[in-house]
């Protein structure tokens, strides 16, 4: 059966999205000459081991208009406009990804990730959403989240964990570019 994977880029402290919402904090990008290999290797091989992408309304608006003209990001950029995407909304009834294949707009997640974890295929990535990513750990349907620790704190912002949790640590690998991955199984 197929995984749903929640990724979140934070900081030490626990932080997804600054005050204003912004990823000031976010380090080590993997599309760059400069990019520690490792780094690149395991942001690589994630994206690999993946077919499908979950965003909800408000990544997929900030998203839109970047990625799937984004031919600076590389191999990185065009193996995510490839990925099969779903945009949980309640508003939206279509959503364009620039000249790749149009995500499929969902009312109810929980229901079309049932469906898509039946199917064979890849795993499953919830991209940021962090309302969503909550809903759905409550529902139940998360099997792991995957954690993107960078070198920096904030101190206040909006938490990717603001309730109680039981997970159980999968991996923890660091960087040569400070960048801490932390990949933990939903206990269950």
């Amino acid at each position: 059966m197929r995984k749903l994977i929640v990724q979140q880029w934070v900081t030490v402290d626990n932080i997804a999205a600054e005050e204003d919402g912004g990823l000031g904090f976010v380090s080590g990008e993997p599309f760059s000459d400069r990019t520690d290999p490792a780094f690149k290797a395991s942001v690589m091989g994630f994206i690999d081991s993946v077919d499908t992408m979950i965003l909800g309304a408000n990544t997929y608006a900030q998203s839109k208009d970047y990625w799937p003209y984004a031919d600076e990001q590389g191999e990185y950029g065009e193996k995510l406009n490839g990925l099969t995407k779903f945009v949980v909304s309640s508003k939206l009834d279509d959503a364009p990804w620039g000249g790749f294949p149009a995500a499929t707009v969902t009312r109810d997640p929980v229901a079309t990730i049932g469906e898509l974890k039946e199917r064979s295929g890849k795993d499953i990535w919830l991209w940021g959403s962090l309302r969503l990513m909550h809903s759905l750990l409550d529902a139940g349907v998360v099997d792991e989240v995957r954690m993107l620790v960078c070198p920096a704190s904030r101190g206040r912002g909006t938490r990717v964990f603001e309730d109680g949790r039981d997970l159980r640590l999968a991996e923890a690998t660091g960087f040569g570019n400070g960048v801490a991955l932390l990949r933990y199984e939903i206990k269950r």
